[in-house]
């Protein structure tokens, strides 16, 4: 995995991307390629991504702005305080962004990590 790329991205990158989809497949080959170009500043995690374009395939999500992969967030307790959506622009990992729904609870990538399930 690329040194770049903080464990926290990687790891919510390879909960959300977990299916055997030709779509996730082939963004998974991409996460070792991929590094944070930047960051929202209100601490919430989402980041946007550079990728070496020639070093890994795009995936068949076509040429536009794509949501390809997407998550809600479940806490202990049963709340869903927010999701986790993965985007591409023309097959590729563009930005993961972190969407909180919740006054009460606080929606970070951290706590995204921690709440994502493994879903089948």
């Amino acid at each position: 995995m690329n040194e770049s790329l903080p464990a926290d991205v990687a790891g919510v990158l390879t909960a959300v991307l977990n299916t055997d989809s030709p779509v996730h497949v082939a963004l998974r080959r991409q996460i070792p390629h991929l590094s944070v170009r930047a960051r929202c500043t209100c601490g919430c995690g989402t980041a946007y991504f550079e990728l070496d374009t020639g070093e890994a395939e795009p995936a068949p999500t076509g040429s536009s702005t794509v949501v390809a992969a997407e998550a809600q967030l479940v806490t202990e307790s049963g709340e869903c305080p927010g999701e986790i959506l993965v985007f591409t622009q023309g097959g590729y990992l563009s930005w993961l962004e972190v969407c909180s729904w919740s006054d009460d609870v606080e929606v970070t990538l951290d706590a995204a990590r921690h709440w994502l399930r493994t879903r089948s």
